[in-house]
């Protein structure tokens, strides 16, 4: 009987590239900026304070004291200082120096990662989970902060009062609750935990608030930014702004949301 070979099966499509929301260049030049601006006196870190904060108090609720951690992201040092001093061996990682959070790390395995406001302007957000997950020592945790959906209401609603009849691009989409948790599962972490606190400051002015953005590496990165506001259009942002608020000062709201897991042990990638 003639045998018969079979034909070779069709490669496979590879997966759809993510859609591309961010500029890499934009935000890099963005973090590099908030590092040159956080070496000045003063500067505003309130944000990065609170994220560093909410993860200490976690892990001394866990009572989870990793052998060793990687930092991505805190640009105060005060989450590797703090994990150090009880002992651990800690590895800082930060954007604007090259670290790629949507490509597989150079480093690990280790116990316990770290990712501190950085991934929502990552492109590919699943995919930068699976990395922070495979990088992982099988056990190991992984905590993510970084601000999400309803974050700035104020300022939303005073670039549109700015931009008129004509409104741009300007703030960043942003993710909510019910996708962190739809996040993890397609991740593959166990044990996911997902929530979200606000963080309210009052300023004297738009320009403060903008200021403060910056500083603190919340700048427009999008890769459709919108045009520059106008002189007329940014008169009307900064009186939009000065009218939400009472007694020359406006109260500006950031959502901070995190998202923990933990790679199961019986998982080796």
């Amino acid at each position: 009987m003639a045998s018969t070979t079979p034909p070779p099966a069709a490669p496979s499509a590879p997966p759809p590239a993510p859609p591309r929301i961010f500029s890499t260049a934009r935000r890099i030049a963005a973090r590099r900026r908030m590092l040159a601006l956080q070496a000045l006196p003063d500067a505003p870190r309130y944000l990065i304070a609170d994220m560093v904060e909410d993860v200490l108090e976690r892990l001394a609720f866990l009572r989870f004291e990793p052998a060793s951690a990687l930092v991505v992201g805190d640009y105060s040092g005060a989450l590797g200082r703090a994990l150090a001093a009880r002992g651990g061996a800690v590895t800082e990682a930060e954007p604007a120096h090259g670290f790629d959070e949507e490509q597989p790390y150079p480093c690990g395995p280790f116990d316990f990662i770290a990712s501190l406001g950085s991934l929502d302007t990552v492109n590919d957000l699943p995919g930068a989970l699976v990395h922070i997950r495979r990088a992982l020592a099988p056990g190991g945790m992984m905590i993510a902060s970084f601000t999400s959906s309803g974050s700035l209401p104020v300022l939303r609603e005073t670039m549109l009062a700015a931009d008129a009849e004509r409104p741009a691009p300007r703030l960043h989409p942003a993710v909510d609750v019910r996708a962190g948790g739809q996040l993890l599962q397609r991740a593959l972490f166990a044990d996911p935990v997902i929530d979200q606190r606000p963080l309210q400051v009052a300023f004297r002015g738009l320009d403060r608030l903008v200021g403060d953005l910056r500083a603190q590496g919340l700048a427009n990165v999008l890769a459709d930014p919108g045009p520059p506001l106008g002189k007329a259009a940014l008169a009307r942002a900064r009186q939009a702004f000065a009218a939400a608020g009472t007694d020359g000062r406006t109260v500006e709201r950031l959502e901070i949301l995190t998202l923990s897991g933990w790679k199961p042990s019986t998982r080796s990638d």
